[in-house]
């Protein structure tokens, strides 16, 4: 399903945050991200990096109970979702979920499995893991456009 993949250590909750920092660094509109690993893995402090890099500066929560929170950023909208409480993919229908994903919005998805046959396609997955005390994460692009927004990462961080 993936084409490349890069794999990276997250030692602690900071390297967590500088992880989804450095992917907010070269991200563009238009990308779809999938967030997959196990509760408490570090989806949501991923995600606070990446959306605070993009310019947000309050608190990033948890969509787990809203589904979705919305950030209206400069140059785009980012929209953060938690599936982990969906009961059917059809409640996405409900909710409008194809507005959602645009050419000027970027979209992470957190437990995209429970959304499946209602979300489009994702051009990056990222499976967090435990690894000793941190957590080890594989991203694996699935388009031509996560495939460049890899090679982008892996240019900033000088793999």
């Amino acid at each position: 399903m993936t084409h490349e993949q890069y794999t990276v250590v997250a030692a602690d909750e900071a390297a967590m945050v500088q992880l989804g920092a450095r992917l907010g660094a070269v991200c563009e509109p238009g990308l779809v991200i999938f967030l997959e690993g196990d509760l408490g893995m570090g989806k949501t402090t991923f995600s606070r990096g990446f959306i605070q890099s993009l310019g947000h500066a309050g608190a990033v929560k948890s969509p787990t109970y809203t589904l979705v929170e919305p950030y209206r950023l400069q140059d785009m909208d980012v929209f953060h979702f938690d599936l982990y409480r969906l009961g059917d993919p059809e409640e996405l229908e409900f909710m409008g979920i194809r507005d959602y994903f645009g050419d000027m919005s970027v979209c992470l998805v957190e437990w995209p499995e429970r959304g499946l046959g209602a979300l489009p396609s994702a051009d990056l997955v990222i499976t967090i893991e435990q690894e000793g005390r941190g957590r080890r994460l594989v991203f694996g692009a699935v388009t031509e456009q996560g495939e460049r927004i890899l090679r982008l990462m892996r240019t900033e961080s000088g793999a």
